[in-house]
C-alpha cells in the first residue's frame, strides 16, 4: 500500500485497443452520462464514479477491468476503488478518452 491507496498499473491507448481486439476485459467508464453519451470507446460500459461502489458489488473481483474517463483522474480513483475492494486485475488508460480521442485523429 503506498500513502494515498494502492498504486494502479496503468495502459495506453495502444495498450487498450490490442486488449479490447482480444475481448476479453470489461472496459468500464466512470463519466457522467452525458459524457458517456457525447462519445465513448466502442465497448465501454458507462458506470459514473459515483455508482462504482453498488455496481461494482456485481462484478467478478477477478476479472480484467479496464477503467477509463475524459483524462484519468476519475479512473485512477475509480480503479484505487475497485483495487481496494478486493478487485485483482484493474488497470488504468493514462490520458482517458481524450488520448483515446487523439489516437484516432492520428
Amino acid at each position: 500500500m503506498f500513502l494515498f491507496g494502492p498504486r494502479v498499473p496503468n495502459i495506453t491507448t495502444e495498450e487498450l485497443a490490442q486488449e479490447l481486439n482480444g475481448g476479453s476485459v470489461r472496459l468500464i467508464d466512470v463519466r457522467e452520462p452525458s459524457e458517456f453519451a457525447v462519445g465513448h470507446v466502442p465497448g465501454a460500459i458507462n458506470m459514473p464514479l459515483g455508482t462504482l461502489p453498488g455496481a461494482a458489488a456485481q462484478m467478478d473481483r477477478d476479472a480484467a477491468i479496464i477503467v477509463i474517463c475524459q483524462s484519468g483522474n476519475r479512473s485512477v480513483r475509480a480503479s484505487k476503488r475497485l483495487l481496494k475492494a478486493g478487485f485483482t486485475n484493474v488497470r488504468n488508460v493514462v490520458g482517458g478518452t481524450g488520448a483515446w480521442r487523439g489516437k484516432l485523429a492520428r
